[in-house]
């Protein structure tokens, strides 16, 4: 049978997940009576907020124009930024790719990303046009656009409408005619590429793969190839979009391989090669992927040390379906032990921290998103920086990361969006016009920058007509410093800051004012600062609790009143000695989070 292996890339609500119900419905894999809305995105977090954040794959079956049946391995995929690499490891699994383009807005910014990595993998690109049928479509616009980008033919571009269904059959025609077969190795010993994997508590690490060459059937003894990991291949099967086991899968083919593996934390497998384990036969590992490197950190405690194991065979499983995500333990003597872990993006630490909550029944607390930076210490080695509890007074030199930023935004807002980046610390590279009213902003800015609340503001900004994408692209010098928090004249450590030097002392403001606003009153006043190197560069006091002890007396001697005023003195002034103040979770969790 004839095999044709793809993914559909787009940005966010371009009408990806919209097409994938097609396709499912016209190809008869998922009967009507059972289809919902974004079938494929199987999890509750993904259909509330409307995106995909897992890449899922589904074997379809539709005739060529000879009646011949084809298999159609699909490769569903995550159009946000901070899931990028889930979209670079589905791109190494196919042959082709459906370029799927909202014709109410055009070619995004993460668009253009996503195309440049099927480009790097030399796939078969299909134009599409979606939502032709729309009142707002501007399909001339937006084919103007695409033929000047890909410098391509106008009649290769294809127009749909995902909703309505309208050509949908054409485009899994063009799919058959355009994406060349895979190539099929089946006589060779077998190498499969783990491109996904999860966890099931009966059958273990199960590996989707992409079957490169040979075959494998039930009960074989597996090997995987890089991290020297003995398995069994306790089920072999296919996604239909649901598990389905099968008696064999050949080289051509996408399934998955159950391999009984039951250590969570041999979880380093994405990217290794699946071999049948003969020590008579070398087998040369498949090019993997390039390990993702966390841009921001965040520290992770579970609110109940009690849950702190459950928490760390949460994070493994969570690994094993999502290996972006880095973690390694640490601890604070405010919330004992917890993790720093390592994320994409602002996005992708959100959707981790629902997954542990959700899927995991975890209460979490967390600090503040940080990147890594980097510093040369007093021997004049390289060290990374991945929150306060790594500094040192004796760094000589600081490096902060950089990105090459681009942005699309309709021409109305071009000023105010320059006058929004002008008070930011970046560089303008380029500007250009992009289609007949868009233009494509290129800037290099601080990743720090970036990570807050920066989209949200363009977003803002622009009323909603902006995207954008970003990549590092290197670190250059920097001035930081290390910002202390002190309570009652004691560093918080939980509370530090690395930041640039030029932004410490209204960070230090704005944290002291934070602190007094929602720390609870105590009976003696406590001293707020906040303080960088020897120096003191801000202070709060929270005032004292004041219980009016005089208040059960009624007239008599003012000196009785003044002996019980003293006596409260005095009490106070021992309290404040001990100087012993409890800062609840929740107000790191607000102090952070404004």
């Amino acid at each position: 049978m004839k095999i044709r292996n793809f993914v559909i890339i787009s940005h966010i609500d371009h009408g990806k997940s919209t097409l994938a119900d097609r396709f499912l419905e016209i190809t008869g894999t998922v009967q009507k009576n059972k289809m919902r809305a974004q079938y494929l995105d199987a999890m509750d977090i993904e259909r509330e907020k409307g995106i995909t954040i897992k890449m899922t794959p589904v074997r379809m079956f539709w005739k060529d124009k000879y009646g011949e049946p084809v298999m159609l391995n699909l490769i569903d995929t995550p159009g946000h930024i901070d899931f990028n690499y889930e979209v670079s490891r589905s791109l190494a699994a196919v042959e082709g790719a459906i370029l799927l383009v909202d014709a109410t807005k055009g070619i995004q910014a993460q668009t253009i990303t996503n195309l440049e990595l099927a480009k790097q993998q030399s796939l078969v690109i299909i134009p599409v046009i979606n939502k032709i049928d729309s009142p707002a479509a501007r399909i001339d616009d937006v084919r103007k656009e695409i033929v000047e980008f890909l410098q391509i033919d106008p009649a290769s571009i294809l127009y749909i409408s995902a909703k309505t269904g309208e050509n949908v059959e054409t485009l899994l025609e063009a799919v058959i005619e355009k994406i060349p077969e895979p190539p099929l190795n089946i006589d060779k010993p077998l190498r499969a590429l783990i491109f996904d994997s999860n966890y099931d508590s009966f059958l273990g690490v199960v590996a989707y793969v992409r079957i490169m060459e040979g075959t494998i059937s039930s009960n074989e003894k597996l090997l995987l190839v890089n991290s020297k990991i003995n398995g069994l291949s306790k089920e072999i099967g296919i996604f239909t979009p649901d598990m389905k086991p099968i008696a064999e899968l050949k080289a051509g083919e996408i399934g998955y391989i159950a391999t009984g593996i039951k250590e969570t934390e041999k979880s380093g497998i994405i990217g290794d090669t699946i071999t049948i384990n003969n020590p008579d036969i070398k087998i040369e590992p498949l090019p993997g992927y390039k390990e993702p490197e966390p841009k921001i950190f965040v520290s992770v405690y579970p609110e109940e040390q009690s849950e702190f194991e459950q928490l760390k065979i949460a994070l493994a499983k969570l690994k094993l379906n999502d290996s972006a995500l880095f973690y390694q333990q640490q601890n604070f003597y405010i919330f004992g032990r917890g993790f720093l872990c390592g994320f994409l993006g602002t996005l992708h630490a959100e959707i981790t921290m629902e997954r542990l909550r959700r899927e995991f029944g975890l209460e979490i607390v967390i600090g503040a998103p940080q990147v890594a930076y980097k510093a040369i210490d007093a021997k004049g080695q390289e060290v990374m920086i991945y929150n306060p509890l790594n500094w040192s007074q004796s760094y000589k030199k600081f490096f902060e990361p950089w990105a090459e930023v681009k942005i699309i935004i309709n021409a109305n807002y071009l000023g105010r969006v320059f006058d929004y980046l002008s008070e930011l610390k970046g560089k303008h590279i380029e500007s250009y016009p992009f289609g007949s009213d868009r233009y494509m902003l290129i800037y290099e800015m601080p990743l720090r920058e970036i990570i807050g609340k920066f989209y949200e503001n363009l977003l803002n900004i622009t009323q909603g007509f902006a995207s954008l994408t970003y990549k590092e692209i290197e670190y250059r010098e920097t001035e930081l410093v290390k910002l202390e928090i002190l309570v009652a004249g004691k560093p918080e450590e939980a509370l530090s800051r690395i930041l640039p030097k030029e932004e410490a002392v209204a960070e230090a403001r704005r944290v002291v004012q934070k602190l007094k606003d929602l720390l609870p009153r105590q009976s003696f006043a406590v001293p707020l600062q906040g303080k960088i190197g020897g120096t003191i560069v801000s202070r709060e006091t929270l005032s004292a609790y004041r219980k009016d002890v005089i208040a059960p007396l009624y007239g008599g001697d003012y000196t009785r009143k003044r002996k019980l005023l003293e006596k409260q003195k005095k009490g106070k002034s021992k309290m404040k000695e001990k100087g012993e103040v409890h800062i609840p979770p929740e107000v790191f969790l607000k102090v952070f989070g404004s």
